[in-house]
């Protein structure tokens, strides 16, 4: 009787576990698509192959997104940017290339 209280207590605990990863992996999906949705030309973004540039034009409807690399355009999927990097982060790290 006491290992059927046992396996009880551990089912609950894992699924307990189970929903709080999922229900935190839901919220970061979540996040990184408001983060996706908000981008406009100008926004300094990496890729998921690690490449620095800046947006120069977003389709919302082919979800792809335009990047200007030192002059040079490449059109991404808009799940390839990995990080979108805050507007303050672009201007001090302008800054410190200009000095």
């Amino acid at each position: 009787m006491e290992s059927q209280y046992t396996f009880l207590i551990i089912l609950v605990a894992m699924v307990g576990l189970m929903f709080f990863t999922q229900r935190s992996q839901k919220k970061q999906a979540q996040k990184r698509m408001e983060s996706l949705n908000k981008l406009q030309k100008g926004y300094e973004v990496i890729t998921i192959g690690g490449l620095y540039g800046t947006v120069d034009e977003v389709d919302t409807e082919k979800k792809t997104i335009v990047l200007d690399v030192d002059g040079v355009y490449l059109t991404f999927e808009l799940a390839a940017i990995k990080t979108v990097l805050p507007l303050k982060e672009t201007a001090s790290l302008e800054g410190a290339i200009e000095k």
